[in-house]
């Protein structure tokens, strides 16, 4: 799981020690609805992928007003299941339902009101106080002390608001990385010299070169580059490749990214390494990728757009795309529950994975799903 603060462990082993707020996000928002997918009997499961997917729509830094409706029709849908499945809507029953389970349904219409959760959460509130309380210097007085830090807090955050140029740019690259521009920048580790590339990866580059440069480039394009390991994303994120992760053990693998292009639909792919391609005076910063096929379009649509499930495509689906149209990072992780899907084609449990991404990025989605499907 790359950079998701902290992976979350063994519950069987780490339920009851420390502070596990972010770790039970990731088990219950995010590889829940995968892990649990023939598990839970399949009305409870399609239930409980309604919460999940509301509730990562609410965790997003950014949301639109389509998100926050449908969060909210899914998120009183379970409500309202919830009571009748768990309780069967008993009087008798009604202590058994936490006012969680009502509440939730009334956060996307705050949400519209006051602004992603986020902004109002716990987990701002607890780091202010984290801070402001690294600040005191009054010992002899602290609640008066606080209450200075946190006005002095105040007023420095608005001129930052109304000025924001008084605020240095706190990303430094290191020596040696390339700023690429809107936030990108390629990080060494960097190939010492050019190396031949393997055919497939050679079909994918002049595929890229002729459409950017047209045929002569990719004609008399020589097949070796000088490859980069890592990549720096407007998002915070270090996009990592096979390349420079092969040799490593024990490592939390940051080599998926999800792929945007205007107009398409979202895709996942593995980054085999990163190079610049040359031609003339332009140069041009790809990733060499492989892509994972579309998830199942059954499992997405049942499960509310939160079981994203789709098979690695390997060296047939190698493409060379911009790093610019890289979004983010994204946990691919082996898909053991697929095989309990009745619906599914022979082999394709073989090299199955499913998508977890970072609560609060913007989510993946796939439109291509959102139509009906006909079964003939």
């Amino acid at each position: 799981m790359p950079g998701f603060d902290r992976p979350p462990r063994n519950p069987a082993q780490k339920i009851n020690s420390g502070y596990k707020a972010w770790e039970f996000l990731l088990y219950f928002f995010g590889v829940g609805p995968a892990l649990l997918y023939g598990i839970l009997p399949e009305k409870y499961w399609i239930s409980y992928c309604k919460s999940v997917r509301g509730v990562r729509v609410l965790l997003q830094d950014e949301i639109t007003p389509a998100d926050l409706l449908e969060s909210h029709e899914l998120l009183s849908e379970w409500s309202d299941e919830f009571e009748q499945f768990y309780v069967q809507r008993r009087a008798d029953r009604i202590h058994f339902v936490r006012p969680v389970v009502h509440t939730i349904s009334h956060m996307p219409p705050e949400t519209f009101r006051k602004g992603p959760g986020n902004v109002y959460s716990q987990w701002g509130l607890e780091r202010t106080i984290g801070n402001l309380g690294e600040e005191l210097r009054q010992h002899s007085n602290p609640y008066a002390n606080l209450s200075q830090r946190a006005i002095h807090r105040a007023w420095v955050n608005s001129l930052k608001t109304i000025i924001p140029d008084l605020e240095p740019d706190s990303v430094v690259l290191p020596r040696g990385s390339i700023d690429i521009g809107k936030g990108y920048a390629l990080l060494k580790r960097q190939d010492s010299c050019s190396r031949s590339v393997r055919a497939c990866e050679e079909e994918a580059v002049r595929e890229y070169m002729e459409e950017e440069f047209g045929e002569e480039a990719a004609k008399y394009w020589r097949p070796f580059v000088v490859r980069w390991a890592r990549a720096r994303l407007p998002n915070g994120h270090t996009a990592r490749s096979l390349w420079g992760e092969e040799a490593r053990e024990e490592l939390r693998i940051a080599r998926a990214v999800e792929v945007n292009v205007p107009d398409q639909d979202c895709e996942i792919a593995e980054v085999l390494f990163f190079c610049v391609l040359n031609f003339e005076d332009e140069e041009r910063y790809v990733a060499i990728a492989s892509f994972f096929g579309p998830p199942d379009p059954h499992l997405y649509k049942i499960s509310s757009k939160s079981y994203w499930t789709a098979s690695h495509l390997r060296d047939s689906g190698i493409r060379a795309i911009d790093i610019t149209s890289i979004s983010s990072c994204v946990m691919m992780a082996p898909d053991e529950q697929y095989q309990h899907y009745p619906g599914r084609a022979e082999g394709s449990e073989v090299d199955r994975w499913f998508l977890t991404e970072k609560p609060t990025l913007k989510m993946a989605s796939w439109t291509s799903a959102a139509e009906p499907i006909d079964e003939e």
